[in-house]
């Protein structure tokens, strides 16, 4: 309540989506179609793998159950409020609403980075170092390798957050963007955001461009391994174990760039609105049926829980 006095705000309006009254049910049903494919989508990865041992005690599921958590916390932390503000005149979220928002958007988003370096090494250790496999990926590294990027995710969260949350905030409290992220925040204040701009361009590019590099790192490291193998069909089984994480890491990155990988003077919230609703509400749907549509292990989980 002190911080909200001080800045003289308390509330702000997403503008991020069309304000026209014609286009407000058709984005609600597509936001709402979206949602509950990534509930029911990711629900189903987390249930399939908690209820067969082996899936749950092989890395790269115990990862890809984490990865699909994250997922569910990641869209469910701007959807939400979305499918609310496009039925409702305002458009608003309240201030400490919206500090909320961002810890949570970040620490699930930094999460999914994280863990999407996890399976690469994983991957990277399955396919180069096969007879060192059971001793390098046991279930105590693992698990500190999960516990890191949760918590990791958490600290680097809370900073931007308690950092944003001693702005100052000037007469305009329209966001144009659709949900509270750091970048549109910083447009709005009044006060000196030298220090977060610094922080984003050094300690920001760091997190998210490290887990990118291990990630790159690995691959090349595969690619090279796979090229040594004899038979085209050895060489098509080695890639198939590490397609659908491919595909994922691509869909990942390729959007993360187009919004954080660049000057914070260059950033634009009306030409970050695609790449971001592809980020944040696109890509955590499309997760669970990538790893699903060529992934025996889990077909033959479904087959079992079916059946």
């Amino acid at each position: 309540m002190a911080n909200e006095n001080q800045t003289g705000v308390s509330e702000f309006v997403l503008l991020g989506l069309s304000t026209q009254p014609q286009h407000q049910n058709l984005l609600f049903l597509l936001f709402l179609s979206l949602y509950l494919l990534t509930l029911l989508g990711n629900l189903l990865i987390v249930l399939l793998i908690c209820l067969d041992k082996h899936l749950l005690h092989t890395p790269m599921y115990y990862f890809l159950s984490h990865l699909s958590l994250a997922d569910l916390g990641f869209v469910s932390s701007t959807v939400p409020k979305i499918l609310v503000n496009l039925m409702s005149p305002t458009k608003t979220i309240s201030y400490n609403g919206c500090l909320t928002q961002m810890y949570f958007f970040l620490t699930f988003g930094n999460t999914d980075s994280f863990l999407l370096a996890c399976m690469a090494y994983d991957r990277y250790v399955a396919i180069c170092r096969p007879l060192h496999y059971t001793m390098v990926m046991s279930h105590k590294r693992c698990l500190v390798l999960v516990c890191g990027s949760w918590i990791l995710s958490a600290l680097h969260s809370l900073l931007y957050t308690l950092l944003t949350a001693h702005l100052s905030f000037c007469s305009s409290r329209e966001i144009p963007y659709f949900f509270c992220d750091v970048y549109p925040l910083l447009e709005l204040s009044c006060s000196n955001t030298s220090l977060i701009k610094t922080l984003a361009q050094t300690e920001g590019v760091v997190d998210i461009l490290g887990p990118f590099v291990l990630v790159i790192i690995s691959y090349v490291r595969i690619f090279c391994a796979i090229m040594k193998v004899p038979s085209a069909a050895g060489k098509r089984k080695a890639f198939s174990t590490c397609g659908s994480h491919l595909t994922v890491i691509i869909l990942f990155y390729g959007t993360i760039s187009c919004l954080y990988f660049q000057p914070t003077s260059a950033y634009s919230a009306q030409k970050g609105t695609v790449p971001s609703l592809l980020y944040a509400v696109v890509i955590p749907m499309l997760n669970p049926f990538i790893y699903t549509l060529r992934n025996h292990d889990i077909k033959a989980a479904i087959r079992k829980l079916v059946s």
